[in-house]
């Protein structure tokens, strides 16, 4: 759901800086990024955890796995959000069990999402730990979960969205503060 544009907060060049910032502080906190995982939540999450590995690997000279993470069966509001939810399909490709698993995602905002996800995680083994990652944190919990590692913190009204645009999905890079359409 995108509304009219208000207010961008993040160009590419930004988003590169911000995510960069992200691997080092991942680096700083996991012990050099040895033995870690990343699970990306579809679909933007995905792109952001491919590019924190890759600065990564730039930093350190480690390759991270990266899994996806399809919360959609997981979600408390799925039959709110569609008649016909579209599904994609989770591909860890490891076990998760004993592993340090980074979970990232492009915003938090309840903290729906990330509750699902770690639900969906756990549904299929039991990891050393689990932190989580994200480009923008909008506030509005409703649920105690926060973000290890933020990229930035946004303050917003309930009738905002924001919107995180990368080149795979939306031919362009950004991160703006949108208002809500008209009966959204």
């Amino acid at each position: 759901m995108e509304g009219i544009k208000k207010t961008t907060i993040m160009d590419a060049e930004t988003m590169q800086r911000t995510l960069k910032r992200i691997a080092h502080q991942i680096i700083e906190n996991t012990d050099g990024a040895k033995e870690l995982v990343f699970i990306g939540i579809e679909r933007r999450g995905v792109t952001i955890a491919q590019r924190i590995a890759g600065y990564v690997k730039e930093f350190e000279g480690v390759d991270i796995e990266i899994g996806t993470l399809d919360i959609t069966f997981y979600r408390d509001d799925l039959s709110k959000n569609s008649d016909q939810p579209v599904v994609n399909e989770s591909h860890f490709g490891f076990n998760v069990d004993g592993k340090k698993i980074i979970l990232v995602d492009d915003v938090l905002y309840t903290g729906r999402t990330a509750r699902a996800a770690m639900d969906a995680i756990m549904d299929t083994g039991r990891p050393q730990f689990i932190k989580f990652a994200v480009l923008v944190d909008r506030g509005h919990r409703e649920l105690p979960i926060r973000a290890d590692f933020v990229g930035k913190n946004v303050p917003t009204a309930t009738h905002e969205v924001i919107s995180v645009k990368v080149t795979e999905f939306d031919n362009e890079e950004s991160v703006t503060i949108c208002d809500r359409k008209n009966g959204d």
